[in-house]
């Protein structure tokens, strides 16, 4: 995986500038209904810059996420692109918001799985107007009602049989 980067050369010219193109595939993105399969790559467009703290890193993160409709369970590809803007400094303490430079070298793996899990949704929806299932039958009713009979309140039951005709 090409996601570790050699930055020495950057490091020691603070003003300097490289551009990065990844194009990898990044296993374990994914929460319970959004995942990016393996069988789709993330891209990155990046740009390395050195400044006194390390290397800030910019640019764009884009892939394809496959999601499962919080409301039907169908399964749908999402394409994405999300800006980054992260520095990786020398000495990180583990409870600091950058990112570790060690050794003169980067991992951009950390960084782009932040992003791109952080910006899964939480309950994704195939589309504004899903009617979801069934909750009874399980029928997806997207495609038609469902021959359910209508709940019934079982404190009310009792008067289900109360003719007021009469």
């Amino acid at each position: 995986m090409t996601t570790l980067i050699d930055v020495r050369d950057l490091i020691t010219a603070p003003g300097s500038s490289r551009p990065v193109r990844l194009d990898e595939p990044i296993a374990g993105l994914a929460t319970q209904l959004a995942a990016v399969g393996e069988d789709h790559r993330i891209g990155a467009d990046l740009l390395l810059e050195s400044v006194v703290d390390g290397i800030v890193v910019t640019g764009s993160v884009t892939g394809v996420m496959t999601l499962s409709c919080a409301r039907c369970l169908k399964s749908f590809d999402q394409a994405f692109e999300l800006r980054v803007q992260e520095l990786f400094a020398m000495d990180v303490e583990p409870d600091q918001d950058e990112y570790p430079l060690a050794e003169g070298r980067l991992d951009l793996e950390p960084m782009i799985r932040d992003v791109v899990v952080l910006s899964m949704p939480f309950a994704p929806s195939c589309r504004p107007d899903c009617r979801g299932l069934c909750s009874r039958c399980g029928r997806d009713l997207n495609l038609g009602e469902c021959t359910c009979p209508p709940d019934m309140d079982l404190r009310w039951a009792p008067l289900s049989d109360l003719n007021l005709s009469d």
